[in-house]
């Protein structure tokens, strides 16, 4: 059993029941408490931060080299314009980051890792340094939806100290925070990129686990396109499904009606229920590495940071695996 007892940044953090009853020796019980404390600090503080917080931070005059703000919005092509939004209306003394340009671009998948170079070079360009706080957000309905891929770019990347805005842009919104339609210009910034290759797996290392079972496997998107009943969204040539022995959590279902992400508990009980395993190896798949990302970042909540994203995920399996590897039930529904 757990209880919630600190809070910071607007987050719900997680007490250890050793650590309430007090049943341990002195010396354990310090030992106890401190490595509790150590993984607040360290793995749970900067995952979210709160449009509170924020605000506040943006009217203390906090925005510069030490915290970056970035509108990291994108849509399908033809709904929405995410670079004219941002022109219009972001938070004050944010930057736009534009996925499109910090890809890459020479890949036949849709939205593969740039390389170290790429992105330092990119987020440099933007004010960033590494040792600057970046707070990710997007302007999605939902509350979050490409926000937690570039929370997952910097930290593949090397750079740890990256937070998603709880909530989103829609929610700073409601809350009345203020916004502008000034763009931001920081002076550059020089970052260095290190690939961390434990937090991210290609098609090899995919195929190969097939066979090894060494990771548990678990595909964000919504259980029609899973299963194979509900086709790909603005997809030509790509049939909807998943890889073989995928496990399905739709990462709508780690927010709430309103667009939060939701409470520690109640993600631990969701991956319970689905028997993933938190102690044990972890890839999360999605269409194109975006979505997925929600699953790493739900998992990082709960006290795991480690799980690796596949960054072909289902557009590039569809490609290039053997179809015996792939499960639909699309082909059974065509006439």
């Amino acid at each position: 059993m757990v209880q919630a007892s600190w809070g910071v940044a607007g987050l719900r953090f997680e007490q250890p029941t050793s650590l309430r009853l007090g049943r341990e020796p002195g010396r354990q019980r310090g030992r106890v408490k401190r490595r509790a404390e150590t993984m607040v600090h360290q793995v749970l503080y900067r995952a979210l931060v709160s449009s509170k917080w924020l605000a506040e931070s943006v009217r203390a005059g906090k925005l510069g080299l030490g915290l970056r703000v970035l509108d990291v919005s994108w849509y399908s092509p033809g709904t929405r314009d995410a670079r004219k939004e941002y022109l219009e209306c972001h938070v004050p003394g944010a930057s736009f980051f534009d996925i499109e340009e910090c890809k890459d671009k020479s890949s036949p998948y849709e939205m593969m890792l740039p390389t170290e170079e790429g992105f330092a070079d990119y987020v440099g360009s933007l004010g960033i340094s590494n040792d600057t706080h970046v707070v990710v957000y997007d302007g999605d309905h939902l509350g979050s939806y490409y926000a937690p891929r570039v929370w997952w770019m910097f930290r593949v990347f090397g750079h740890r100290t990256v937070s998603v805005l709880n909530g989103g842009f829609q929610n700073w919104l409601k809350e009345g925070h203020p916004v502008t339609s000034e763009p931001s210009h920081p002076e550059p910034a020089v970052f260095k990129a290190t690939l961390d290759r434990s937090l991210f797996k290609t098609y090899e290392q995919v195929l190969e686990n097939l066979e090894s079972k060494r990771f548990q496997l678990v595909d964000s998107r919504s259980k029609g396109r899973y299963l194979g009943t509900e086709p790909e969204p603005d997809a030509i040539g790509l049939d909807p499904g998943h890889i073989r022995g995928a496990v399905n959590m739709p990462f709508m279902d780690f927010l709430t009606e309103d667009g939060f992400e939701k409470s520690t508990e109640m993600l631990r009980a969701m991956f319970e229920a689905k028997k993933v395993d938190l102690t044990k190896p972890l890839i999360a798949t999605c269409r194109k590495g975006v979505t997925a990302c929600h699953i790493a970042l739900a998992a990082y909540l709960c006290g795991k940071p480690d799980v690796a994203i596949y960054d072909g995920s289902w557009f590039e399996w569809f490609h290039r695996a053997p179809p015996e590897t792939r499960v639909s039930q699309w082909k059974d529904r065509k006439p």
